[in-house]
């Protein structure tokens, strides 16, 4: 009968080979989803402020009654599986009103979102209809900011001309003006399944949920959801056509624009988180270097729990290195990081110098902060404290010593 228990040292009792299994120390990270996408809005049924998890929209039809003329909702969730969305959470609110926010300790409105163990995506096109609800966008922003998490949204429903985005995005906007956001105009037609497919007018949340999802399958999250190849399946054309030179002042304003090509169909033209804009020179310009931020930062935070509680001292450090240096090198591999080598494209610190006296007597916090071209930190202290100093690049362009991403011309309106 063999039991498990402790492993103990083999006992040479006579001259021969003897064999032992030692620990290689190996604790592998995983890399996380990237577009697991959570809907926060109203539906026709289902019970309220209990996110549901769905991986198709018959999925979504027998839990939430399918598509309904007052739920945009329902058709951001149909529209982000057609544009190659997989997983999704959808959480059902009582009063677009005041029921999107809801509350932290009840667990309600995008709080709900307690009880899901990772979303990566937010889309709550309720939000955006008509003139916008700005307080409840900018509380979901900060969710997201605490989750992790990236939010897509519309410019408002009442916002429809070139003017009225470039008025709006340089005041109404600012309090939505975060690097874990991105914004889009303008909206875009498609045929209404509810109106015997008379063209409608439809936000772009939900389809570009899905393009984003439909990119980090095919290429990567570091690569741009933008581009030739990034069209939004089921649309016909866009509700307002701007010029060139339109949609190069809207992106150089960090808003992301949609247009028609013949022969292409509707794709998304620019690339630009909420904090895009030219005159802000933001790390997180770019929506790429940003959710591959989130992403490696989102890994090595789970994938490092097991040294908590465990010896500060080399061995751990070394431990350390050898398995955050793996998952990095993966990404290397792959092309997420710019460089030709991996000592070119990123380097693992974690030794006395990174891990001070004060940090091994003990405080006890987590903290995962990071900056493009500069360091990944996380410190994880709780009678351990080993801190991990991560350099990364994007394999994208670099300008003006920040990182960033170029899929297309900026005279394009990147």
């Amino acid at each position: 009968m063999i039991e498990d228990g402790p492993e103990k040292p083999v006992a040479t009792t006579y001259p021969g080979v003897y064999i032992e299994e030692i620990p290689s120390g190996v604790h592998a990270i995983p890399g996380v989803s990237t577009s697991v996408t959570a809907f926060v809005g109203s539906a026709v049924s289902g019970s309220f402020d209990a996110p549901v998890h769905i991986c198709s929209f018959a999925d979504f039809e027998q839990s939430f009654g399918g598509l309904a003329a007052d739920a945009p909702m329902s058709y951001a969730v149909q529209q982000f599986f057609q544009n190659g969305g997989n997983e999704a959470y959808v959480v059902r609110v009582a009063d677009a009103a005041v029921g999107l926010v809801g509350n932290l300790e009840a667990k309600t409105g995008i709080y709900a979102l307690e009880n899901v163990d990772i979303f990566n995506l937010l889309v709550m096109p309720d939000a955006t209809a008509g003139s916008g609800l700005t307080d409840v966008l900018t509380d979901a922003i900060a969710y997201c900011v605490r989750r992790r998490a990236f939010m897509i949204l519309d410019l408002p429903e009442n916002v429809s001309t070139f003017q009225q985005a470039s008025t709006w995005i340089s005041s109404s906007a600012s309090p939505l003006r975060s690097g874990n956001a991105a914004l889009y105009f303008p909206r875009f037609h498609a045929p209404d399944p509810m109106m015997n497919n008379v063209v409608g007018t439809f936000p772009s949340a939900g389809a570009v949920a899905g393009l984003f999802a439909r990119t980090d399958s095919n290429q990567g999250v570091w690569k741009a959801p933008a581009g030739m190849s990034a069209y939004i399946i089921g649309a016909t054309d866009v509700s307002l056509t701007l010029t060139a030179p339109e949609i190069a002042s809207l992106n150089s304003q960090g808003i992301n624009c949609l247009r028609n090509f013949p022969g292409i169909g509707t794709v998304s033209w620019g690339a630009r988180t909420a904090r895009g804009a030219d005159s802000f020179a933001d790390e997180y310009k770019y929506v790429p270097v940003r959710r591959l931020a989130l992403f490696i930062e989102e890994s090595v935070y789970r994938g490092t729990q097991w040294v908590v509680f465990e010896p500060d001292d080399e061995s751990l450090w070394s431990q350390i290195r050898l398995n955050v240096g793996n998952f990095m090198h993966r990404l290397f591999l792959q092309g997420a990081l710019q460089g030709t080598t991996p000592k070119a494209a990123y380097f693992v610190k974690c030794d006395r110098e990174t891990t001070t006296q004060n940090d091994i007597s003990g405080s006890s916090r987590w903290r995962a902060t990071s900056k493009p071209d500069h360091w990944i930190e996380a410190s994880s202290c709780s009678s351990v404290a080993a801190t991990l100093v991560q350099s990364y690049r994007s394999r994208a362009s670099l300008a003006s010593s920040s990182l960033c991403c170029t899929p297309i011309s900026s005279a394009s309106g990147t």
